[in-house]
């Protein structure tokens, strides 16, 4: 199972709505949404959750973070080859809520391809993601931390960071899937980071945290069809 663009990724975090049970029920979702509209849809579980729900759904599912270690003596931390046997196509990795060093970055995207898995690394300005992009990771989401769960769409507020970052990227790998997020919570939002260039968007609480998900993404789905 692979990404295909353009498309919405949800990351849950670590939130009480999305805890256990929900978060199978907001997985459900996402792959009803899906089935719905035609809309490529991934799903980010709460790590507990991860090889449960994975295996309960037939959309895309990434972990929310790895470390960059090998498989061993690691008590409480995440290894890719942990996350690929528990059905996870790939992984978020320095997301502004788990910010990573550049060399663990770049240890875990090499190592990625190794496996097969794709990355999703999280960037916060245009300087940020060309970086990232010289390590040729499978996508690069901009999500400015400020803006981050604020309602605020960063294609509104600072589009000029997402048009950058999209130039940028693509001078230096043309084959990074390039991802917009935060803020990002209604169709036009999406349509907005769509025109300026990216790919798809990566969203959190939008849709974690609404009344009723299912509708919420909906909305979303229609900015990209």
């Amino acid at each position: 199972m692979k990404l295909k663009t353009p498309l919405i990724i949800l990351n849950v975090k670590a939130y009480k709505e999305s805890m256990g049970k929900r978060d199978l029920k907001l997985a459900k979702i996402c792959e009803e949404v899906a089935k719905e509209t035609g809309v490529n849809i991934a799903y980010c579980p709460q790590q507990v959750d991860l090889a449960w729900v994975a295996n309960e759904v037939e959309i895309p599912c990434l972990a929310q973070h790895v470390d960059a270690l090998d498989p061993g003596s690691k008590t409480g931390w995440t290894v890719l080859e942990s996350i690929k046997e528990a059905g996870a196509i790939g992984t978020l990795v320095n997301h502004s809520e788990h910010r990573m060093k550049i060399a663990d970055i770049d240890v875990i995207v090499e190592k990625s391809k190794e496996l097969g898995l794709c990355t999703v690394i999280c960037t916060n300005n245009v300087v940020v993601s060309r970086a990232a992009a010289v390590m040729k990771p499978y996508s690069i989401a901009i999500e400015p931390p400020a803006l981050i769960g604020s309602g605020i769409p960063v294609s509104k507020a600072e589009p000029e960071i997402v048009s950058d970052s999209v130039n940028a990227i693509k001078e230096l790998n043309r084959d990074t899937v390039v991802l917009c997020g935060a803020g990002i919570s209604t169709g036009e939002d999406v349509r907005e980071s769509l025109k300026l260039g990216a790919e798809g968007v990566l969203l959190a609480s939008g849709v974690v945290k609404a009344k009723d998900p299912k509708r919420t993404l909906l909305d979303l789905a229609s900015g990209i069809f």
